[in-house]
């Protein structure tokens, strides 16, 4: 078709216009789902909190306030007070376990866990995470950020309760990879022993399954987008968050726990964990649990091989 000069400078006006709209739009549903994804409002926190205490069971929630938990706090490095529950064990004991929690919950989250780890006999510390329940903020950092305020309570902790105790690092979820990633950092060596369950093993990728999985949209451009987006917002890009890279430099034994009807950590990220982990490590795998339901779907078999593993990690020194 023949066009004159003037008609193929609008055709190209045109699809540059057309182009531009793509890119700001693109660009503005990314600023959406980056906002949607991170942010964490009094509201939202309160009803992570609320969400957490529904999923457990009334025996476990009665349980946890008959303990009489007492508050921690530390102040991270950029500023924000964290509070955590600590309960003490019914004897005199030199183990300790600190929980984490997964995203959009809080602390109470890991009331089940809690309540298993005291059966045995372990101090627990339990963290709301920055941005969740009690605890300051309004960022979601997704374990990364939260790695260092986990060094912070293992410091706290080993300074309260001595030298001589040992601790176990256990997390669910968004949990698992901040105690995956603490791993990774210069602990102390009163840090015995790491239990992940339904860890992911990147920021980057998980964003990758989330905008696909749960939006429906195509992972390229909205991902990068929004990586750049977390860069001028926090200073770090989701593609520098690699727990990978973190558990090259772990030393400390890790259990994995994952569940293979798991859709929203998808199965396959525990491959790209094992492949990256630097020391020892252990698995087990419950195959008909979703998402962090390992525990409460079979408790038996779940309880037998953590306690096996705890056993044999804080006992061989």
């Amino acid at each position: 078709m023949f066009m004159t000069k003037q008609h193929r400078l609008g055709l190209v006006d045109g699809m540059l216009i057309a182009g531009a709209a793509t890119v700001v739009g693109a660009t503005a549903i990314s600023a959406l789902a980056y906002r949607a994804a991170t942010h964490m409002s009094p509201q939202l926190k309160q009803k992570g909190q609320q969400l957490a205490i529904s999923e457990n069971t009334d025996a476990d929630n009665a349980w946890y306030l008959k303990q009489l938990p007492t508050e921690r706090r530390i102040v991270t490095a950029d500023g924000l007070t964290l509070r955590a529950s600590y309960i003490a064990p019914k004897m005199p004991s030199h183990q300790a376990v600190i929980l984490a929690h997964g995203i959009g919950h809080s602390r109470e989250q890991m009331i089940p866990y809690a309540r298993l780890f005291h059966d045995w006999g372990y101090h627990v510390l339990m963290p709301d995470a920055r941005a969740h329940g009690d605890s300051d903020g309004h960022v979601i950092g997704f374990g990364w950020p939260d790695r260092k305020d986990y060094v912070q309570w293992i410091e706290s902790l080993v300074s309260e309760l001595g030298d001589s105790v040992k601790i176990v690092l256990f997390g669910i979820s968004m949990g698992a990879a901040t105690v995956l990633a603490t791993a990774g950092e210069p602990i102390p060596d009163n840090v015995k022993a790491v239990v992940a369950d339904s860890g992911f093993a990147s920021v980057y990728k998980m964003a990758q399954h989330v905008v696909h999985h749960d939006y429906h949209l195509p992972a390229f451009p909205f991902v990068p987008i929004a990586d750049r987006i977390s860069q001028l917002m926090t200073g770090t890009r989701f593609l520098k968050q690699d727990v990978t890279l973190q558990l090259a430099k772990a030393k400390v034994p890790i259990l994995f726990i994952h569940g293979r009807q798991d859709t929203v950590v998808p199965f396959d990220q525990l491959e790209l964990l094992l492949n990256a982990v630097g020391g020892s490590a252990e698995v087990y795998v419950e195959d008909k649990a979703p998402h962090v339901k390992a525990f409460a779907q079979n408790n038996g078999p779940y309880r037998a091989k953590l306690q096996q593993f705890l056993n044999q990690t804080l006992n061989a020194d």
